[in-house]
């Protein structure tokens, strides 16, 4: 066998791999997916805030920012009025986002 026809096996034997990678359903391959899909939309969410650029894509600064958030929230003796801000702030951005998208499709 010649070393090209070498490396086209191996590349279709990496297709192959990779088609029974991605249709893959035992559960903990799903759960995993699935987890891995929540994780990369709530990284999305903090570049989505400009948070990375604050911080100069420091990690420890952004870990340290969610740290103090996440005690705020705890220590929040009205009973939740931080979640309930946070909330309403994020719904009217998504809001705002969306209705920008719709205003820019509808421009086109």
């Amino acid at each position: 066998m010649t070393a090209k026809a070498e490396t086209k096996l191996a590349q279709a034997r990496h297709r192959v791999e990779a088609a029974s990678r991605r249709t893959d359903t035992r559960e903990w391959v799903v759960a995993r997916r699935e987890r891995t899909r929540h994780l990369i939309e709530l990284g999305g969410l903090v570049q989505k805030a400009g948070l990375v650029e604050l911080a100069g894509d420091d990690r420890a600064t952004l870990y340290g920012a969610m740290l103090d958030c996440a005690a705020r929230a705890r220590g929040d003796d009205d009973g939740g009025s931080v979640l309930a801000l946070w909330k309403r702030r994020g719904k009217r951005a998504f809001d705002a986002e969306a209705e920008a998208t719709d205003t820019e499709a509808i421009d086109q």
